[in-house]
């Protein structure tokens, strides 16, 4: 539940303590509103004219730009999207669709149907019986790019990716708003599935949200350069997860994980770096260019697959 200090208390601001964000006194920050100067988290900030402000100065109506504007100005988020009640709504329907999609898939596996099989990613392979013919992406089967990023069969699979959904995916759809944040992660997901595609053993399987998931850890890193945060802890993070991607054990579909880091992190600096002026010109255009790129890969290695 949100927190309000005291009228003269400013959040946590000793000199030999990091600022705490005052209605989230357990969360580190660096920005402070511009209007009161009291110090607020990524779920806290709304986007000014100058600087951000805080939740009870947009309210008020007092911020500069504000006063003559209230009615007419509606607060916004850092990238532009319009700041919500809940910052956290996407983020949650999210991790329950691939929860459905989990217990889905457990409750057709006691009744004996390979749901698996249908949702899977693969380019092209005898799923089945081979009388059936070709199955995959390379057959018309473009929906598994899709489907694939909601799968899971593997408790420990789908609580480490909803672990880092939930992690990463709350700041991130309070700092970009909830379109922005969406795109951010299906494209992500969706880069990674093409990039699978592309160059894995046509017959290889693959599944999973880790492809979002990655894309959301290079948004995120982008995210906390633009607000000068410590980068010590993501850069650790990072460099955990591409030595668990590229162990030598196997068994973790390195593409994946890599495509959705790059699309991410692209998406996330046009997010946060556009021009007020061209802001949404520049956004929804680099989603559009990342859509386009995805879909030209998939045509040309359908291409060479048939």
């Amino acid at each position: 539940m949100d927190q309000q200090p005291p009228g003269d208390q400013g959040g946590s601001v000793s000199a030999d303590r990091p600022l705490t964000c005052y209605r989230h006194p357990g969360r580190e920050t660096g920005i402070r509103c511009t209007r009161c100067e009291r110090p607020i988290c990524t779920d806290c900030m709304v986007e000014a004219s100058v600087g951000f402000h805080c939740p009870e100065c947009v309210r008020e109506g007092s911020g500069p730009g504000l006063g003559h504007h209230r009615a007419a100005r509606r607060p916004r988020t850092l990238a532009g999207g319009s700041v919500a009640a809940d910052p956290r709504l996407v983020t949650k329907i999210l991790l329950g669709l691939n929860l459905a999609v989990f217990l889905a898939v457990l409750i057709a596996e006691r009744s004996d149907y390979p749901l698996v099989d249908d949702l899977l990613l693969f380019g092209r392979a005898y799923a089945g019986d081979p009388s059936q013919g070709l199955e995959g992406v390379a057959e018309g089967q473009w929906y598994r790019l899709v489907t694939s990023m909601f799968l899971h069969q593997e408790v420990w699979h789908i609580a480490f990716n909803m672990l880092g959904l939930w992690w990463l995916g709350g700041p991130l759809e309070a700092a970009l708003g909830r379109v922005r944040y969406l795109a951010l992660y299906l494209l992500s997901g969706l880069a990674g599935s093409v990039l699978t595609y592309g160059v894995s053993d046509p017959a290889q399987g693959s599944l999973g949200a880790s492809g979002a998931v990655f894309g959301l850890l290079g948004a995120t890193a982008v995210l906390m350069r633009r607000m000068n945060y410590d980068m010590r802890p993501v850069i650790a993070l990072l460099v955990v997860n591409l030595i668990f991607t590229f162990n030598p054990w196997g068994g973790i579909a390195w593409q994946a994980h890599v495509g959705g880091l790059v699309a991410g992190a692209l998406i996330a600096v046009a997010m946060v770096h556009a021009p007020r002026q061209r802001r949404n010109m520049v956004q929804y255009g680099t989603c559009a260019l990342v859509l386009v790129v995805i879909a030209v890969a998939v045509l040309a290695r359908t291409a060479v697959l048939t």
